[in-house]
């Protein structure tokens, strides 16, 4: 009875700290999905990653909220101020995710796990053999709260998400993973460095202070 007490109250805390997120109001505002653009938003603001034009890929892309500030972005400027959510735009963007994803105009979406090779084939022939200018992962594995597993787990996403980036990024381009601070994250930090001529670790603001979640930007691969 106690267990259950507790938890009504963390839920209800959780709740209310929800509610009252300035970055979830803001998402409501601005019809963002969820307040998780945010993240973004400042990932690119920082570094200047997305730009109209681009090919873009968004990994572990639901509910949507990084394909609809990239579709905004590709918005084009002569329609008024940019940003708009629908209509015409300049670029391409393919979203991938296990869940299902409400259409995005613009937007092309495949569903599947992309730990399975038949959802990694689906996911080259959108791409069709053009050169990606940027991916953006958000993928993150159902976390076990043991850390040697969920490390292990984190480490196997961030690792194709590498992979797919050498076989299909521009010289230039660039990789943005969610990670997490704890074991094994130095070592996520060495192989961005050993791929990317820069590696850049970035915590948004919009990322939750007391959440261990954190952001790696590569730009740049070496050569093999």
């Amino acid at each position: 009875m106690k267990l259950k007490t507790k938890s009504k109250k963390i839920n209800k805390a959780w709740l209310n700290e929800h509610v009252h997120d300035p970055y979830v109001r803001q998402a409501q505002k601005d019809g963002f999905r969820s307040r998780a653009a945010y993240k973004l938003k400042e990932i690119d603001e920082a570094l200047n990653l997305i730009r109209p034009g681009q090919l873009v890929v968004d990994l572990g892309a639901a509910p949507g909220a990084w394909s609809q500030y990239v579709r905004r972005k590709f918005a084009p400027k002569d329609t008024g101020a940019g940003g708009a959510a629908v209509g015409e735009l300049n670029g391409t963007i393919i979203a991938l995710d296990l869940l299902e994803f409400e259409p995005i105009e613009g937007v092309q979406y495949i569903q599947g796990d992309f730990r399975e090779d038949e959802v990694l084939a689906k996911l080259q022939e959108a791409v069709g053999g053009r050169p990606v200018d940027v991916v953006i992962s958000d993928m993150a594995p159902n976390l076990s709260g043991i850390d040697v597993t969920d490390s292990a787990r984190i480490a196997h996403l961030i690792e194709l998400a590498i992979d797919f980036s050498q076989n299909h990024l521009k010289k230039d381009g660039a990789l943005v993973c969610k990670v997490f601070h704890g074991a094994g994250y130095s070592q996520l930090v060495e192989l961005f460095k050993a791929h990317f001529r820069v590696c850049k670790p970035i915590k948004p603001k919009a990322s939750r202070d007391k959440s261990s979640e954190t952001f790696l930007v590569g730009i740049g691969l070496k050569q093999a």
